[in-house]
């Protein structure tokens, strides 16, 4: 089983950054990629960022290229994301998750086969 767990979050003016941690412990050796998603109330689940289990080939959601970044740290077994100018619209649940090989998209959340709680991010105006 595979376990992942989330920290980070909070809240934060507009223009303001927080950096997600996402750490993964268990039978991880069939993992291929990991990923970030976020929902919001009465929306349903978008993935933001994703990124290859031992690092590298990342892809992000329009509304966030250019502010957040995701990264890996293999030897820490975390996971992040860093979010840079935060907006209002940025106000979620982020989750972190994880998926084994697949042909699917790669930010379709219905693929990923892990999950992590979620941390809550507000920003505010």
């Amino acid at each position: 089983q595979v376990r992942l767990v989330e920290s980070g979050g909070g809240s934060v003016q507009a223009g303001g950054s927080l950096r997600l941690s996402c750490v993964n412990s268990g039978d991880t050796y069939n993992m291929y990629r990991m990923g970030w998603f976020r929902q919001a109330p009465g929306t349903e689940r978008e993935g933001v960022a994703t990124i290859l289990f031992t690092g590298g080939s990342t892809y992000y959601a329009d509304s966030v290229k250019g502010r957040f970044t995701i990264s890996r740290d293999n030897a820490r077994n975390t996971l992040y994301l860093q979010m840079n100018d935060l907006k209002p619209e940025d106000t979620a649940i982020y989750f972190c998750a994880a998926r084994r090989y697949s042909f699917a998209p790669v930010l379709a959340a219905e693929d990923y086969d892990y999950w992590g709680q979620g941390t809550q991010v507000t920003v505010s105006s």
